[in-house]
């Protein structure tokens, strides 16, 4: 039987099934085996985890996560190009690799997987931010999964980390760090990829606290950070005025001044006026 060393290179896995990336699935792979065990040991010991994986085209991170001691990996793949690559991986993976055809947004990891699960991806760029915030923002916390290692463009990966002030700073730093914590772990240049992207790319590596960080409902959260950052030029009273008709008078409630701008104001306070608009 085959073992996961003894599996050919991934240009040559490439080249025998005809696995060209694909522009209109985001597709871009990586090539170097030392780089997708690399991305797997930044998600921290995968020996007493599951993992789930999202296009994991022809298998290269695959490959790395079964090699740093994954116990097991759910591997979801739309492009049925890829299948019988990654049918190759899970031969040799002996048991403990599922790989299914399916949309990642329609898959539910847990009817597949045991806890503590790991998610790690080398995310098509299409579908990467919509789930990275359907995974932060459950109605229900602690989440079903103990950390995310994803892999963005490097500009969405800084609007991930970004702190108050700064022309990053929006909806999606708030939503990573409100109930987590939120790093880069390592940087990509194009060439780390084929086809080579027109940017830089990021792995961004972020662990599930217990709690939140300050109490607020998620949906309120995310419509009063919507609002704020999709006019984040106008003063808040402006931006936000959709929301309450008295919408100053929640704003002073929270410590926020109504002339104030979204990127100046702390989660905390962005918390706080979610608080306000849940208690009318």
């Amino acid at each position: 039987m085959t073992s996961l060393e003894d599996l050919p290179p991934l240009r040559e896995v490439i080249a025998r099934h005809g696995l060209s990336a694909r522009k209109a699935l985001g597709q871009n792979f990586i090539l170097d085996l030392n780089l997708t065990r690399r991305i797997a040991r930044a998600a921290g010991d995968l020996a007493a985890s599951d993992v789930f994986e999202v296009g994991p085209g022809p298998g290269g991170l695959t490959r790395g996560l079964l090699l740093e001691g994954a116990r097991r990996v759910l591997a979801v793949e739309k492009d049925a190009r890829c299948l019988p690559a990654l049918a190759e991986v899970a031969a040799a993976a002996q048991g403990r690799l599922e790989v299914l055809h399916a949309d990642a947004l329609e898959v539910d990891p847990r009817e597949h997987l045991r806890a503590p699960i790991r998610i790690v991806a080398n995310l098509p760029y299409n579908i990467g931010t919509e789930l990275l915030v359907r995974w932060l923002t459950p109605a229900d916390w602690p989440p079903w999964w103990a950390s995310l290692t994803l892999m963005f463009q490097r500009e969405v990966a800084e609007r991930i980390v970004a702190r108050p002030g700064s022309k990053a700073y929006g909806r999606l730093a708030i939503l990573s760090q409100w109930r987590s914590q939120a790093r880069i772990a390592l940087t990509l240049p194009p060439a780390a990829f084929t086809p080579p992207p027109k940017v830089s790319s990021a792995v961004v590596h972020i662990e599930a606290l217990a709690q939140p960080r300050f109490p607020a409902r998620a949906a309120t959260l995310q419509r009063v950070t919507a609002a704020a950052f999709n006019q984040r030029r106008k003063m808040l009273r402006a931006a936000l005025k959709g929301l309450a008709p008295d919408i100053e008078q929640h704003l002073a409630s929270a410590g926020i001044d109504p002339t104030a701008r979204a990127e100046s104001i702390s989660i905390e306070r962005f918390c706080a006026l979610a608080r306000a608009l849940d208690a009318e």
